[in-house]
């Protein structure tokens, strides 16, 4: 699928593709509703389209990556929604069947909000700058029975998302791992990386990494599954 792409939105890469990979792999029922958070071009939300979804929803911070999804749409001919903004406010009272996250993970040494195109990487001093947040809202973005397919390097801890997860009352694994060569960003601060023992001297590789966190269907009889620790 041929996708224009305007200047500073990010371009699909490898965490794009495994994480397509793994939605393919999770089979989308038909007619599920959907959430792509970081949507940039549009890519993971135009691919759950076609995969049968009947309803997804893009958000971005960006307002070129949201103009930018939206004529990709227009060109496919898919009924994709795109809003502009943080996705954790923008669809707060929203639930979906499938929420697809490909967020900003590379730990970068300014701990300040990025801005420009780097607002597609950065993620802070640790990586986590989105993904903490995500994880202590995912349960409640998902419908009962729903699924959270999240990308990201194992630099910014793979056992701390997991386990983010579990304590908010998701099932959480890994279900996809691709080992990639560093790109120029991370090229262009492996002494960064290397000063605060995020990668071994010399690693010029990172492992990406797909997590699978499924909020546990209704139990018959309790009135449905609670958040650990939500009362």
């Amino acid at each position: 699928m041929r996708l224009l792409r305007a200047p500073g939105v990010y371009t699909p890469q490898e965490d794009t593709e495994l994480l397509v990979d793994a939605m393919n792999a999770a089979a989308i029922p038909t007619g599920a509703r959907v959430l792509d958070i970081g949507t940039g071009t549009g890519a993971l939300a135009l691919a759950a389209l076609r995969g049968g979804a009947s309803e997804v929803t893009g958000v971005d911070v960006s307002r070129r990556a949201v103009w930018t999804a939206r004529v990709n749409a227009a060109l496919q001919r898919l009924p994709l929604q795109v809003r502009l903004g943080n996705a954790l406010e923008v669809v707060a009272d929203e639930q979906f069947d499938l929420v697809l996250a490909n967020p900003p993970y590379v730990p970068a040494a300014n701990p300040c909000a990025a801005s420009g195109p780097a607002r597609a990487w950065d993620a802070g001093l640790d990586g986590r700058q989105l993904l903490d947040p995500l994880c202590a809202r995912m349960f409640d973005l998902l419908n009962p029975g729903g699924v959270l397919l999240m990308v990201h390097s194992v630099l910014c801890g793979v056992d701390t998302t997991l386990r983010q997860l579990r304590d908010n009352g998701m099932k959480a694994s890994v279900v996809q791992r691709r080992l990639i060569p560093f790109g120029p960003v991370m090229r262009g601060r492996i002494d960064f990386l290397e000063r605060h023992g995020l990668i071994d001297p010399g690693q010029r590789h990172e492992e990406l990494v797909v997590i699978r966190g499924d909020r546990p269907e209704r139990a018959q009889g309790d009135g449905g599954a609670e958040r650990a620790g939500s009362r």
